[in-house]
């Protein structure tokens, strides 16, 4: 018996639903097929699937069983892609999996030229808050901010992520600029919001932190509808410089800076990752499109580190 075929179809059938559906898809005989599946499980000297005139289910030992090679079956034919593509032009679709912000101001505009770069590479891009595994979600890179991730990818620092205190002249004029950072409790406050939950605004005085936050105004994912809250005077806003740097350039908001610096976690190593798979890069797609947004985007961080 070819084992590997008889896993490939025991993958489709499960995919599909359908011994039928999954034999059309190889082109072969449903009953070969089926006979196959049939040999892998008596081979195994398990029942994978529950087989019924309308539906195939899988059993819970082949559930087991699909997880595990479905893994193998995708890491070999990545492990395949990167001999067939290696030292040829860089084509194919490419996944990417970005937080929204800096999908919106850093990403995209860089894709354009990625695109004009390499006209065969297909982009297929998603903007999410949500964090994705590489392999698992079928995604090729990710760009995440946060600090270095536990998982066995490559993690390249593109860019610091700290966030910084900003309102607009208005509010300041109108409601004080603040002396200091625990004066910022009294304040109306714009809060970006993550995933876990809206970020506070975190002072550390005589090594102790402290809760400054001030009172609610807005609460948002949204960075853009936060920066034009705060460039309306509705209140003080902590956001990253890079999603701020135009505002800062025009004046529409101004850094507001203490003795004791504002952040909005205890960590101090929050940056921006751009993650792949190590294997991954051999292929021409994802290593020119690694090497591309490394160097444009870390070009760009520098140049808005000067705008302070």
């Amino acid at each position: 018996m070819d084992q590997l075929k008889a896993i490939r179809y025991f993958i489709k059938v499960v995919e599909t639903g359908s011994f039928t559906k999954a034999a059309k898809a190889f082109g072969v005989p449903p009953s070969s097929l089926s006979r196959r599946v049939a040999d892998l499980e008596k081979s195994l000297g398990a029942t994978l699937l529950k087989r019924s005139t309308r539906i195939v289910k899988l059993t819970e030992v082949g559930q087991i069983y699909y997880s595990d090679v479905q893994k193998i079956v995708n890491q070999l034919e990545q492990s395949h892609e990167t001999v067939r593509s290696y030292q040829t032009t860089p084509k194919g679709r490419l996944s990417i999996s970005c937080m929204v912000g800096f999908g919106d101001k850093m990403l995209m505009p860089l894709l354009d030229e990625l695109s004009a770069l390499y006209p065969e590479i297909i982009l297929d891009v998603s903007l999410s808050d949500e964090l994705s595994t590489l392999g698992r979600d079928d995604v090729d890179i990710a760009i995440r901010g946060g600090y270095a991730p536990n998982e066995r990818v490559i993690a390249i620092k593109l860019m610091d992520n700290g966030f910084i205190p900003v309102a607009s002249p208005c509010y300041l004029q109108k409601h004080g600029v603040p002396s200091n950072a625990m004066e910022l409790k009294h304040h109306n406050g714009l809060y970006f919001k993550t995933p876990s939950g809206p970020t506070p605004w975190l002072c550390k005085v005589d090594e102790q932190w402290h809760d400054v936050s001030g009172p609610a105004v807005a609460i948002s994912n949204n960075g853009s509808w936060l920066a034009k809250k705060a460039c309306n005077g509705e209140g003080i806003l902590m956001s990253t410089r890079w999603a701020l740097a135009s505002y800062l350039e025009l004046g529409e908001l101004q850094e507001l800076k203490f003795e004791h610096e504002v952040a909005i976690t205890q960590n101090s190593n929050m940056a921006v990752y751009l993650l792949y798979q190590k294997q991954r890069y051999l292929v021409p797609k994802v290593k020119a499109a690694v090497d591309f947004l490394v160097q444009r985007i870390k070009e760009t961080g520098e140049g808005s580190k000067q705008i302070k």
